[in-house]
């Protein structure tokens, strides 16, 4: 009989502590989500996120509600969220460059990736695109290269900020081939092929969703591609290292909750995630926005992602002394 009551007893102190975390994941959300994304409405990570969130929230039974907070490549959004309170309310949805590339770049940022935040899903991954206006007499990386170097100090590019990929990978190629043009960051992509259109800037780096139209149209001439493999969407776009440029580097896109919330809270938003991720209807939509479909990694393996990619940022600043004056 003692023997028994102790079994029965022992039952139910480890349910007792399984209880507080199935409370947690049961009682979240009871109200909407709120969504924070650095791109501004329109842009190609707001429509992905869109289309993401439309069936997250049907999965959580209640709204998410995007908060679109451009500027500063990035860090206006990481800040928004970082001061949030860690109840699962407040989400971040971020690139590279508004995480690892800022912090590796910017080591003293009051907001770190993994300092302020805990990774809870990874969307997609790619390089970015070198694009030009369609009558710029370049056809590849390495003819551009040779236009640059043959006029020096005539030519101005576009990026979406100071410390933004583009920016980075620009610094890199004018360390590594000795290249004399100008920085003009911008605030948003959409803002950048607004002013390509009009002919007031001729060069810039993008991202490789809200280009993939502008290029197949004929608006923009894409160059290259900085990944590590060519982007699902555009297969016949080369990337640098296939042209022997020496740069390669992913990018993507990533679900961020701040630090210290629930882990039951974390789980059942990654849960809901992946769930649209692995959808075939969903593939083929990352696949149109040229993004390669992410191994479907738990948070903490995400995680670890983050720190690796932090740390290939980090060697690449540090090999081509690359600065934010």
């Amino acid at each position: 009989m003692r023997s028994r009551r102790s079994i029965l007893l022992a039952a139910a102190v480890g349910f007792a502590g399984l209880t507080p975390a199935l409370h947690a994941e049961e009682a979240w959300p009871q109200r909407p989500i709120r969504m924070v994304i650095a791109s501004p409405g329109g842009s190609g990570p707001d429509v992905l996120l869109r289309v993401m969130t439309d069936r997250v929230s049907v999965a959580l039974k209640q709204p998410v509600v995007i908060d679109n907070r451009p500027g500063a490549n990035g860090q206006l959004a990481t800040v928004e969220v970082a001061k949030a309170p860690a109840d699962g309310y407040t989400v971040l949805f971020a690139s590279a460059a508004g995480t690892v590339v800022n912090q590796a770049l910017q080591p003293n940022l009051a907001v770190s990736v993994l300092g302020k935040f805990t990774p809870v899903a990874q969307v997609g991954a790619g390089g970015i695109h070198l694009v030009v206006s369609p009558d710029f007499p370049a056809g590849s990386v390495k003819e551009f290269i040779a236009y640059v170097k043959a006029n020096p100090g005539k030519l101005n590019y576009a990026s979406w900020g100071v410390g933004s990929t583009g920016h980075l990978v620009m610094e890199s190629l004018k360390k590594q081939y000795g290249l004399d043009i100008r920085h003009v960051p911008y605030k948003s992509v959409p803002q950048i092929y607004q002013d390509m259109g009009g002919g007031i800037i001729n060069v810039a780096f993008v991202d490789a969703t809200s280009s993939i139209p502008l290029i197949k149209n004929g608006k923009l001439k894409a160059l290259g591609n900085t990944g590590t493999e060519r982007g699902p969407a555009l297969p016949d776009l080369a990337t640098f290292t296939e042209q022997g440029v020496q740069f390669a580097a992913d990018g993507g896109y990533g679900v961020f909750v701040p630090k210290g919330t629930p882990d039951a809270v974390v789980s059942r938003l990654h849960r809901e995630f992946l769930k649209v991720m692995v959808d075939p209807a969903m593939k083929e939509r990352l696949l149109q926005f040229n993004l390669a479909n992410p191994p479907l990694k738990s948070p903490e393996e995400f995680g670890k992602t983050v720190a690796a990619d932090l740390q290939l940022w980090q060697s690449i600043v540090k090999a081509n002394d690359i600065r934010i004056e």
